[in-house]
């Protein structure tokens, strides 16, 4: 029996966990009418960012392709561009690379509107009516196969690698033994594991592209820490991994890898595009916690499975995080932060399994409408476009 899930379909044939307006500004110098838009309207989220202009070559690129693919992720119903009018990523070109999605869309631009006055009132005026219509769609059946999960991490302990995200790795094994999709990233924290997970590859092209892709992150990170003088800064782990109990990056990566579990890699997606097809894939990206999930989202992800030791509060826009943390403590301390606790693991009330179970319902729960502590709380700082040197 296939496992089924309450989501919104989307003309595209995608289907979304969430259905929001989404507000995006082309360049940030329209970042905060966009955001000033997103308060006068109940429902919708904005995408602050500090780019769109000065950029040139493959840096470019890279934001036009993130912004597009946000604007086409499943759990947005419409989307309003907000431009500037004079920026080198045009407001045109992103609502263009948007309109296949069939979904509503609208571009406002300050300059041609007269001023931010205008364009604010304009745009609010714009995402209002959208809102009313998104609010009259409801939920349907899904099988779990329309399900893609962003696999990331952030303050790791020492209980990360032991049971947090061995534990995840359970539930993302069982989204994909049912054609569901599962991104793992941080490749920063994955260093020294490349034959180990080259060993689940499909084949063998992929397994070269997975090596590949560890191999030349490890080249740059060597590159960027040769002339440094202040060795601290070189370390590829925190203090406050240190803290947490982890001994070296290498059993940072070790305990991360976890994360995706047992299933076999369909590829390798570079950041800003979507995979082909479904199953678990590497996702070419840093290890900074809000760039590897807009990565992800950017990829399709209609949610992130968050494991954090030491805890953060983070979230992200319009696309659920689920907290998961192995440390008891941790989840005393914040549980209003963070969702799931699997230091019960540790304590010997739960099995891994078990736990691996839990994450799994949770993830068909918020799937279908449950709300996540950090949607509740209004965080949403996870939004961050990777930059090229």
């Amino acid at each position: 029996m296939v496992d089924t899930f309450m989501g919104y379909s989307r003309k595209d044939g995608q289907v979304g966990v969430r259905n929001q307006i989404a507000i995006i500004p082309s360049v940030f110098c329209s970042a905060k009418v966009a955001e000033r838009i997103a308060y006068q309207v109940p429902g919708s989220v904005y995408f602050r960012h500090p780019v769109g202009c000065s950029q040139v070559g493959e840096d470019l690129e890279v934001t036009a392709k993130t912004l597009i693919a946000i604007g086409n992720n499943p759990n947005f119903a419409g989307v309003v561009v907000v431009g500037l009018g004079c920026e080198r990523f045009s407001p045109y070109e992103l609502a263009e690379g948007i309109a296949p999605s069939q979904k509503m869309l609208e571009t406002v631009v300050i300059q041609k509107e007269g001023d931010s006055l205008a364009a604010i009132q304009k745009g609010s005026k714009i995402a209002r009516e959208m809102q009313q219509i998104a609010s009259r769609q409801g939920r349907e059946e899904f099988p779990v196969s329309e399900l893609m999960i962003g696999l990331n991490c952030g303050g790791s302990d020492m209980t990360s690698g032991l049971i947090a995200n061995p534990a995840l790795g359970y539930a993302s094994d069982k989204l994909v033994g049912q054609d569901g999709s599962s991104i793992l990233s941080e490749i920063t924290e994955l260093i020294g594991t490349e034959e180990i997970l080259a060993r689940r590859a499909i084949d063998e092209k992929v397994a070269d592209s997975i090596r590949e892709t560890i191999h030349l992150t490890e080249e740059k990170l060597q590159r960027q820490t040769r002339n440094s003088s202040n060795k601290e800064r070189t370390h590829l782990i925190s203090k406050g991994n240190y803290d947490g109990g982890l001994s070296s990056v290498v059993e940072k990566s070790l305990g991360s890898m976890k994360k995706s579990g047992n299933a076999p890699f369909s590829g390798v997606i570079r950041y800003g595009h979507q995979p082909e097809r479904k199953g678990l894939y590497l996702l070419d990206s840093p290890g900074h916690d809000g760039e590897v999930s807009t990565g992800q989202v950017a990829a399709g992800a209609q949610m992130i499975l968050f494991p954090t030791g030491r805890g953060t509060p983070t979230g992200f826009p319009g696309v659920p995080v689920i907290k998961i943390t192995g440390n008891n403590n941790t989840y005393q301390k914040m549980r209003e932060n963070i969702d799931l606790n699997a230091g019960e693991v540790l304590e010997g009330k739960k099995t891994l399994e078990q736990m691996g179970e839990e994450i799994y319902q949770e993830i068909l729960e918020v799937a279908s409408g449950k709300q996540v502590k950090a949607e509740i709380l209004g965080h949403d700082e996870q939004f961050c476009i990777t930059r090229l040197p």
